[in-house]
């Protein structure tokens, strides 16, 4: 029976890429499932299902504790996303090509790599690969992604029995961020990335070969923890001798800005991983110890105090306050809400940041900044 799991992953693929050494770094720690990724499971579940039953495809609606209200509006929205897209390749292709929850097989560049594309759109004039994503954090771009242009060789190379696409469109959306990224690339581009630059690394990273590398790509590797490579390329930072006056220039500051956050988050990683294995290993750090944290006063049962509390004469002791905007929306649902509140939410101005240039807000200008801070 095949393996259910692929050695050289397309979900992995940036970090293998960029840290080709982490795959056989990583084999060495067990598969660890958290919340948010079964979470995830579920809705990919219910997405395709709401999907294939559009398709009129036979499904079974799937069942699962993590279906709450917040996230199957999610799921709606990428699932209405998705319909227009299959209208939009009905109307231009007469026998377009659907296939949700696709094993794509990439072998032909790495050995033994495939994934699962979400959905798939194949037209006579270009292949769309969709990816769900719904997680809370951080935003995913199209342009140039990994994980997706592997999913694009592998629906090529089956695509092109059919067809001769002049695209290949890649897609990745976001419905918790607000967020929906796509990107084109040309056939014949995207085979000379697999040839030139997928096909090398990945042999590189099967054999455990190549240089550690620490990056953003360093987020969901299982060894980020304990990995020398990343700890060597944060603790640089905190080593950093300068030369007299003791002032940082532009190009420090800004070095010291680049990697400040993923300092904070490799640290608070490291602290996470060393409090696990003292509490539930034993595991003794030199220099630290256990201790209990600080507690507040809790009611041992809210019945008997409200019982105990009116029979000596206190009535008083309720509160109640206004629903938040999310609840009361979800409440109302979208239309009604808008309808019915819409004169009375405002959105105030947030509060002035720095970011990297990547980020893709809007940038504030010098005279606007100034604004915010002169006396009304």
């Amino acid at each position: 029976m095949p393996s259910t799991h692929a050695r050289f992953s397309p979900s992995a693929a940036n970090r293998r890429l960029h840290c080709p050494p982490s795959l056989t770094l990583e084999e060495q720690f067990q598969d660890e499932e958290s919340a948010y990724a079964a979470e995830g499971t579920a809705g990919h579940a219910m997405a395709e299902h709401l999907i294939k039953k559009y398709l009129k495809q036979r499904t079974r609606r799937p069942v699962s504790d993590y279906y709450s209200d917040e996230l199957l509006e999610a799921v709606d929205e990428y699932v209405s996303f998705v319909q227009g897209e299959i209208e939009e390749a009905r109307r231009v292709c007469k026998d377009p090509v659907f296939t949700v929850e696709q094993r794509v097989d990439a072998s032909e560049y790495v050995e033994g790599c495939f994934g699962t594309a979400d959905m798939v759109i194949v037209t006579d004039n270009y292949i769309h690969i969709i990816d769900l994503k719904l997680g809370r954090g951080v935003q995913v771009f199209a342009d140039h992604n990994e994980q997706l242009m592997i999913y694009g060789l592998g629906v090529l190379s089956k695509a092109e029995l059919l067809y001769d696409p002049k695209v290949v469109r890649l897609t990745i959306f976001q419905p918790r961020l607000n967020h929906c990224s796509t990107w084109e690339i040309d056939p014949a581009e995207l085979k000379q990335w697999g040839e030139e630059v997928l096909r090398p690394t990945g042999a590189m990273a099967l054999m455990g070969a190549g240089e550690f590398a620490a990056g953003s790509w360093c987020r969901f590797c299982k060894a980020r923890n304990q990995c020398r490579a990343r700890a060597e390329e944060f603790l640089k930072l905190a080593q950093m001798e300068f030369r007299k006056p003791a002032l940082l220039d532009d190009e420090e500051i800004a070095e010291v800005l680049r990697r400040s956050d993923e300092l904070a988050k490799w640290a608070a990683d490291v602290y996470a991983f060393a409090q696990d294995e003292a509490i539930i290993h034993g595991k003794q750090w030199p220099g630290y110890k256990l201790v209990e944290g600080r507690s507040v006063r809790k009611y041992s049962s809210e019945d008997e105090v409200v019982a105990a509390a009116q029979a000596n004469g206190y009535t008083d002791i309720f509160k109640k306050s206004l629903i938040g905007i999310g609840d009361m929306e979800r409440l109302m649902g979208k239309a009604e809400f808008q309808r019915i509140l819409g004169p009375y939410v405002y959105k105030p101005q947030g509060k002035l940041t720095l970011v990297p240039k990547s980020d893709n807000r809007q940038e504030v200008t010098k005279d606007t900044a100034s604004a915010e801070f002169q006396e009304v």
